[in-house]
């Protein structure tokens, strides 16, 4: 039997094949601002530099899985893995229709009509990683070419970095013409106190721009994991002040996402229900509930329709 022409990376993790039915109800229009479609490999190809090959998690199962946690919309985030080629987003996007919104990968020699079909369909930023896992040199040059390529079309930057790198990243960052979006917190070290020096040092960073902050993946955060006794739905307990600290400091600025299929993930694979129970447990209030969820995502992907 011959080989398949992209060998799924050893020991990758499957979504959660039946994700539970949360407890916590999203407020009407809630938008899941953080999520991935991978391929069908088929139909597109991974991009040949990528640094692990999933398994395909298609718009079907993202949209069903939409469906299931009570949300509205999503926002799909084109992963390294496809690389620059922005095919599965934009094929994601047309098929939800105003329903999607998209963070694409570019590069500084798109063209402009590229650009303007990006947007025509949905995106409305682009995404850069600073992991070193996942990237071979930070992509400074590369990022601050397209900022200026992107800044008429009144796109952002989503940035994607480990919280020991920002020190030296942060000047960088600032020199920007575009709002940046800062995925999972700034992966703080959760086994520190919340009020320790790096994540003060966040927390400065976010205050002095136009900085929002995705408080997703506490899933990938976590020391403690998933609650151990069955039917336990309060997880991941050691995330919460750090995302809580987020939350109420810039409330207008914070976003919330499932990271479906959650890739690159080696412990385990997280109940995406059991993800939105932790909601309000770092978002208490309905007020900062439906900032978190309705009207921060409207306001950075739907201005149109924002309050």
């Amino acid at each position: 039997m011959p080989e398949p022409a992209f060998a799924v990376t050893p020991g990758w993790l499957p979504p959660h094949p039946s994700p539970s039915t949360p407890d916590f109800t999203v407020p009407p229009g809630a938008v899941d601002a953080h999520c991935h479609v991978f391929g069908p490999a088929e139909r597109f190809p991974y991009a040949a530099g990528r640094k692990y090959t999933p398994a395909d998690a298609s718009k079907h199962d993202l949209f069903a899985l939409r469906d299931r946690l009570g949300f509205t919309r999503n926002v799909i985030v084109q992963a390294t893995c496809h690389g620059a080629d922005n095919s599965a987003l934009v094929d994601a996007l047309r098929t939800a229709g105003h329903r999607a919104r998209g963070v694409a990968t570019v590069r500084p020699d798109v063209s402009d009509e590229e650009l303007k079909d990006l947007h025509e369909a949905g995106v409305r930023g682009v995404r850069f990683n600073f992991v070193r896992r996942l990237v071979d040199a930070p992509p400074t040059d590369e990022l601050a070419a397209v900022a200026r390529r992107i800044a008429p079309l009144g796109w952002h930057a989503v940035v994607y970095f480990e919280a020991a790198d920002l020190p030296h990243l942060e000047d960088f960052f600032a020199s920007l013409p575009v709002p940046l979006v800062v995925d999972h917190m700034g992966r703080p070290d959760v086994s520190l106190p919340p009020g320790g020096l790096d994540f003060k040092r966040f927390l400065r960073f976010v205050e002095a721009g136009d900085v929002w902050v995705k408080v997703s993946c506490p899933e990938r955060l976590s020391r403690t994991g998933p609650p151990a006794v069955d039917g336990e739905r309060h997880a991941y307990r050691d995330v919460v002040p750090f995302a809580r600290t987020v939350v109420e400091r810039f409330g207008d600025r914070v976003l919330w996402g499932t990271d479906w299929p959650h890739p690159n993930l080696k412990s385990h694979m997280p109940d995406d229900g059991l993800l939105v129970d932790h909601i309000p447990h770092v978002a208490a209030t309905t007020e900062q509930q439906r900032l978190l969820l309705v009207d921060n995502p409207l306001r950075l992907y739907w201005p149109e329709e924002a309050r």
